[in-house]
């Protein structure tokens, strides 16, 4: 394989010398920070800890949940990495089956969705680029459902969560 002689980098960021000493370790046997009967979700990687640069979280979606409706984000790609089980993925044309080692990549703007349909539970990586604050909208969205459609989708807007079921005929 040859490789280009002008590959392009980002900009440096870090004008150290020798590096430094900032990694941060997250033990495998930290509990999830949201817990509930249908399942998880692992704060890995925050838009407090990488300084906006990515989100990744772990989720956990027990058996036949219902996970996330179609919706599109304005600022930030989302991707989906199957760790174990099956997803139902909506790629924005069609239903897909994620197994184990599966990778969905929906750039900013693609509409997306995902399901599990199985009687297994299954568990996932999502990454946001860039990072953005999702603890909230992972820890409240149930509650603030509850709470009537007109404050869920001022909820979901403020998030950049923009559901299909939200938007009025014609518009994106």
């Amino acid at each position: 394989m040859s490789y280009s002689d002008h590959l392009v980098y980002p900009e440096s960021r870090y004008h150290g010398a020798r590096g430094e000493v900032n990694a941060s370790f997250r033990p495998a046997d930290t509990p999830p920070e949201i817990s509930s009967p249908g399942g998880s979700t692992s704060y890995l990687a925050t838009h407090e800890s990488t300084g906006g640069e990515f989100g990744l979280y772990k989720a956990e979606l027990g058996p036949r949940s219902a996970g996330a409706k179609t919706h599109f984000h304005r600022a930030m790609s989302e991707s989906f990495y199957i760790l174990s089980g099956e997803l139902e993925l909506y790629d924005g044309e069609k239903w897909v089956t994620g197994r184990e080692g599966a990778f969905l990549y929906v750039p900013v703007g693609g509409l997306h969705a995902f399901r599990n349909v199985t009687d297994e539970p299954m568990s996932m990586l999502m990454l946001f680029s860039p990072g953005a604050p999702r603890e909230e909208y992972f820890e409240q969205v149930a509650e603030v459902a509850q709470r009537g459609p007109a404050e869920l989708k001022e909820f979901r807007i403020r998030h950049d969560s923009y559901f299909a079921e939200d938007l009025e005929p014609g518009t994106t």
